[in-house]
């Protein structure tokens, strides 16, 4: 999956290169598919399925998405050096509404964050992780990682659970 996302960034930068900024654009474009994606596979599980875990050592569905708009908030703040949003207090028994709802927000608040850079910004250090620094080059191509990885999460614990992830269901 990430092989597929660097080819997408690598194929889509050719594409911008008249652009003034190239890789935030391409950043800005693949947020529309992850966002629609994670979302979807998120409203598709049921919610008596959010405490489920595919080993005791794993994290459980409502985790996961715990963990993805915590994710998004953190990383799209840095990026941008935006503040990042205090949702609602988030557990992984928070209900589906409340998981899906701030998941949501956290996408948006990506959105927002994203038009506030630029590919002159990329080089700037930023502090991220346990006061680690970092280019925000590096927070930006985190950010797409953690989608294709965190879709791919949600589509193996939606077919452990006999449903299609969002992107393997029939077109209609």
């Amino acid at each position: 999956m990430k092989r597929i996302l660097l080819f997408l960034l690598v194929t889509s930068l050719s594409l911008f290169a008249q652009s003034k900024d190239p890789v935030t654009s391409v950043v800005k474009e693949i947020l529309p598919r992850q966002q629609k994606n994670i979302v979807a596979a998120a409203e598709e599980m049921p919610a008596d399925k959010f405490s489920f875990k595919p080993t005791p050592a794993q994290m459980s569905f409502g985790q996961l998405i715990v963990h993805i708009t915590e994710s998004n908030n953190y990383l799209c703040a840095k990026i941008s050096d935006m503040p990042a949003p205090k949702p609602a207090e988030l557990t992984e028994t928070s209900s589906k509404e409340k998981l899906v709802a701030a998941l949501k927000s956290s996408f948006d608040f990506c959105g927002t964050a994203l038009d506030k850079v630029g590919d002159s910004k990329l080089g700037d250090s930023i502090e991220l992780f346990g006061g680690r620094s970092a280019l925000r080059a590096f927070a930006m191509i985190a950010l797409t990682n953690d989608w294709a990885d965190h879709y791919g999460s949600e589509a193996m614990y939606l077919r452990l659970n006999g449903l299609l992830p969002p992107t393997a269901q029939p077109k209609k």
